[in-house]
């Protein structure tokens, strides 16, 4: 028999295989047989210019961004320190001056 990984969930020993997906019977978790692998191996983050981005970088923002929901804009230049990666669409988290905390694109901005 070979070794099925634990549910990432619940720590079930019981998962079983289903076609592309693993299935804990205890807590009815699925979770996809890709997704063995580490995420800060499959996942890259690179800035306007293709340089990768780490947690703790400082980026600047390389084009004029309307916050949503406000009337107020990002402009061009402004820099951005102590940012954090995340999982998303908006990939980046920080904090701007005068503006407070923001998600942003990694395509708006470059390693500064």
């Amino acid at each position: 028999m070979s070794a099925l990984p634990q549910c990432p969930q619940c720590s079930s020993e019981f998962a079983y295989e289903d076609g592309d997906n693993f299935v804990c019977p205890e807590c009815a978790h699925e979770w996809a047989k890709q997704a063995e692998v580490s995420t800060d191996e499959a996942r890259v983050i690179r800035d306007s210019n293709g340089i990768v981005l780490q947690d703790g970088d400082t980026v600047t923002v390389i084009k004029d961004l309307k916050i949503k929901g406000s009337s107020s804009v990002v402009k061009v230049g402004t820099k951005v320190k102590n940012i954090r990666l995340v999982e998303g669409d908006h990939d980046i988290d920080c904090k701007i001056d005068g503006i407070g905390a923001m998600s942003l694109k990694s395509e708006f901005v470059k390693k500064a």
